[in-house]
C-alpha cells in the first residue's frame, strides 16, 4: 500500500490502450435525472433482439463525452455480433456509480480552483464546479436503477431484467453493487482489476487521493468513513448478497506483470504496475470470501501477464461473452 499511495492519483488513468474512439454504429441516448440530462450510447444487437442488455462501466477518469470502452476498445462491435445490445453510460468521474451524500466539495470549495485540493495532487485534473457531482449529487446507482432501464424499455423495448453490467476498476466494484442489490435487473456481473476490498487497511485513503487526481472529487462527500454506507459499496461485505442471488460473475485481475504491448514508457510500468498489483490483491482477498461462505456461482481468470490497461480489460471481455451471453436475457 505504501508503494500505491503516492501514485493513487492514477487508479483507472489506465496506459496502453488501443484508442478505438467514436464508434459510429452506436447512438446518443439522453434520459433525464437529478444530476440533469445524462447521455448513454447504445449499440444495438447485431440481429435486433431486445432482450439480451449489458451495461458497461467506466473506469475513475471517466470522461463526459464518450465512455472509455468506447474510447479505447471495441468491446461494442464483439458484444453486438454476439447479439447482446450495449448500454455505455457517459460521466460519472470518481463516482463509483453511487449515490452520494453530498456535492463534492473541499472546505466550501469545488476543488477545481488553484491551490485547491483538487489542484494540489500530482497529475490530477479537477473537474470545474459546472459538472454533475459538483453542482449537485451524483445519484448515479439511482439513475442506473432507475431512470436509465425505464426510458430503455420505454422507448427501445429492452428489457429491464436478466441485463448483465460489467466494469473496469472502479466500475468493476460498481458493477458488484448494482448486482449484489438489483438482483432482477442483473443476473450477471464483470469485474476487471476491481478494487473488491474497499474496507481493507488504506484503501480509503488510497482512493481519497485517487479521486482528488481524479477530478478533484472529495471521497468524505461520497460516503462517511467506515459507516453502513461505506460498509454498503465494498463487494468483500456483501459477497453474502452474491452467493444468494446466484448472480453469476466474472472476476479477473492481471499478475501486476508486465506483458507485451502492455506498457510503452518507463512512467506506464511505474503507474500500470502497482495499480494492478493492488487489484489484484483486492480481488484475490474477494475470491477468498466467496470460497469461505460457500459461493459457487463466479469464474476467476487471471492471467499470467497484465497490469492497469486497456488492452487486458478489452481481452477479458473477449473471454467473456461466453459466459454473459448464457447467463442474460
Amino acid at each position: 500500500m505504501a508503494i500505491v499511495l503516492p501514485l493513487g492519483a492514477s487508479v483507472a488513468g489506465p496506459v496502453g490502450t488501443a484508442n478505438a474512439a467514436f464508434d459510429p454504429s452506436g447512438f446518443d441516448f439522453w434520459v433525464d435525472s437529478e444530476m440533469g440530462p445524462i447521455k448513454s450510447r447504445v449499440f444495438r444487437a447485431a440481429n435486433g433482439n431486445t432482450n439480451r442488455v449489458v451495461y458497461a462501466l467506466d473506469g475513475m477518469r471517466a470522461r463526459d463525452d464518450l465512455n472509455g470502452w468506447e474510447i479505447e476498445t471495441n468491446v461494442a462491435r464483439a458484444l453486438t455480433a454476439a447479439n447482446i445490445n450495449v448500454v455505455m453510460p457517459v460521466g460519472g468521474q470518481s463516482s463509483f456509480y453511487l449515490d452520494w451524500n453530498a456535492p463534492s466539495t473541499f472546505f466550501g470549495t469545488d476543488g477545481s480552483s488553484s491551490g485547491s485540493a483538487g489542484s494540489s495532487a500530482v497529475g490530477s485534473s479537477a473537474a470545474g464546479n459546472d459538472v454533475a457531482g459538483k453542482r449537485n449529487t451524483y445519484k448515479w446507482e439511482t439513475f442506473l436503477t432507475q431512470h436509465l432501464p425505464r426510458e430503455l424499455k420505454n422507448r427501445l423495448g429492452f428489457r429491464s431484467t436478466r441485463n448483465g453490467v460489467f466494469g473496469l476498476s472502479m466500475g468493476g466494484s460498481a458493477a458488484l453493487a448494482l448486482a449484489g442489490y438489483y438482483p432482477q435487473q442483473f443476473s450477471f456481473a464483470g469485474s476487471y482489476s476491481g478494487f473488491l476490498n474497499t474496507s481493507a487497511p488504506g484503501m480509503r485513503e488510497a482512493l481519497r487521493v485517487a479521486m482528488i487526481s481524479a477530478g478533484g472529487f472529495n471521497i468524505d462527500s461520497m460516503a462517511p468513513p467506515w459507516g453502513p454506507q461505506w460498509l454498503r459499496m465494498d463487494p468483500f461485505v456483501f459477497a453474502p448478497q452474491l452467493r444468494d442471488n446466484n448472480t453469476r460473475l466474472w472476476i479477473s485481475s492481471g499478475s501486476a506483470v508486465p506483458g507485451q504491448g502492455d506498457v510503452s514508457s518507463a512512467l506506464g510500468i511505474v503507474q500500470a504496475v502497482p495499480l494492478e498489483a493492488l487489484a489484484l490483491a483486492n480481488t484475490r482477498a474477494f475470491e477468498v470470501r466467496m470460497a469461505t461462505i460457500g459461493a459457487r456461482n463466479a469464474h476467476y481468470d487471471y492471467p499470467a501477464t497484465g497490469v492497469h490497461n486497456w488492452k487486458n480489460w478489452e481481452d477479458q471481455v473477449n473471454r467473456m461473452i461466453p459466459d454473459l451471453s448464457a447467463n442474460i436475457g
